[in-house]
C-alpha cells in the first residue's frame, strides 16, 4: 500500500499534486474532464478586491516549447468568487487554494481579511503583481519589498500563506530567505518567466502588452533548478511548478526538494493531464518500492 499524502503548512492533501493559478480557473470549466477528488487541492485563478479587466487583446501567443501570455488577471473580484466559486469547490474532497492578487498591500489585505472567515484552506499571494506604489516593480522582485508584504498579509490572515515567488529576481534563495523571514508558511515557484515575441512579417509585437510571462515546458530547467536552490536555503515547504506535463516533470521536482507540485499550462494542452500526473507518480511508486510519497521530497544524489 503505497501513501500519497503531503502536509503544507499543517495542511494535509491526498496526494502532492494541484493545479497552477490561472491555468484551470476554480475547476468549474474542467469539472466534465477531471475528477476535482483526485487532486491534492485546486489552485484558483487570482481574486483581486474589486474586478479587473485585464490587459488588451491580443494577449496569448503560442511560442516553441510554451506560450506566453499577458491576461492581466483578469478576475470577477472577490464578491463574485465567495458567492460563485467557493460553494463550488466546497462540492469537492479536495484542498482550496486562493490565489491573492493586488496592486497596493491594501489591495491584498482587503482580499486576506475577506477570506479570513470563508472555508478555504491556505491564500496564495501572487507577489508578480506591479506594485502602483513602487513604479510597477514587481512585490516579489525586491527582497524588503516581498519581507513588507508578506509580513503585512501574516498578521492578517487566518490560513496559511503561500507566497508564490517571481523567478524575474538576481537570487531565489535571497527572495526565498525574505518570505520565510516575515513568516511565510510555504512558497510556491516558479512564476512565470519574462518573455517577448514579434510577429516577423507583420512586424508588430505577438501581445498588445509588448511582453508576457512565459509558461510551459521550455521554463521547466529553470524552474527545477530555483526549486533546488530554494530548498536549500528555507526549512519551509515548496510547491514546485513551470513546464510540469508528466509525471516524470512532478517527480524531478520532488526530488529537487519540492513537496508539492503544480501543473499548469500543460491544462490547455491536455485537460486530463493533472490526473495523469497523480496516476503517473503512483505508478512510480509502485515500479520503485517506494512506501510514502515524501521518502522523494528532496531525494537527488549528488553523482
Amino acid at each position: 500500500m503505497i501513501n500519497t499524502k503531503v502536509t503544507i503548512a499543517g495542511v494535509t492533501l491526498h496526494n502532492p499534486v494541484m493545479t497552477a493559478s490561472g491555468t484551470f480557473g476554480s475547476g468549474m470549466e474542467y469539472s466534465d474532464f477531471v475528477d476535482l477528488n483526485r487532486l491534492g487541492a485546486v489552485v484558483t485563478k487570482g481574486v483581486a478586491n474589486v474586478p479587473w479587466q485585464g490587459n488588451p487583446t491580443p494577449r496569448v501567443a503560442e511560442t516553441y516549447g510554451g506560450m506566453l501570455n499577458a491576461i492581466g488577471l483578469q478576475n470577477p473580484g472577490i464578491d463574485v468568487f465567495v458567492k460563485r466559486d467557493i460553494p463550488f469547490l466546497k462540492q469537492y474532497d479536495t484542498k482550496i487554494i486562493v490565489n491573492v492578487c493586488g496592486k497596493t498591500v491594501e489591495d491584498y489585505l482587503e482580499v486576506v481579511e475577506r477570506l479570513a472567515e470563508e472555508p478555504v484552506d491556505m491564500l496564495e499571494i501572487n507577489v508578480s503583481c506591479p506594485n502602483v506604489k513602487e513604479g510597477a516593480i514587481a512585490f516579489g522582485q525586491k527582497p524588503d519589498s516581498l519581507y513588507e508584504i508578506t509580513s503585512e498579509i501574516k498578521k492578517k490572515a487566518k490560513q496559511p500563506v503561500i507566497m508564490k515567488l517571481s523567478p524575474n529576481v538576481t537570487d531565489i534563495a535571497e527572495m526565498s530567505k525574505a518570505a520565510e523571514a516575515a513568516g511565510a508558511d510555504a512558497l510556491s515557484m516558479i512564476n512565470t518567466l519574462t518573455g517577448m515575441k514579434i510577429d516577423v512579417h507583420k512586424r508588430k509585437f505577438a501581445l498588445a502588452n509588448k511582453t508576457g510571462g512565459l509558461s510551459g515546458p521550455a521554463i521547466k530547467p529553470v524552474a527545477v533548478r530555483m526549486v533546488y536552490q530554494a530548498a536549500q536555503a528555507v526549512k519551509i515547504p515548496i510547491i514546485g511548478m513551470g513546464g510540469i506535463a508528466n509525471a516524470e516533470d512532478a517527480i524531478e521536482f520532488l526530488l529537487a526538494g519540492a513537496s508539492a507540485v503544480a501543473v499548469g499550462a500543460m491544462n490547455f494542452v491536455n485537460p486530463y493531464a493533472t490526473v495523469e500526473v497523480v496516476e503517473g507518480i503512483e505508478a512510480y511508486m509502485q515500479r520503485y518500492g517506494i512506501e510514502d510519497v515524501t521518502k522523494l521530497i528532496g531525494a537527488v544524489e549528488n553523482i
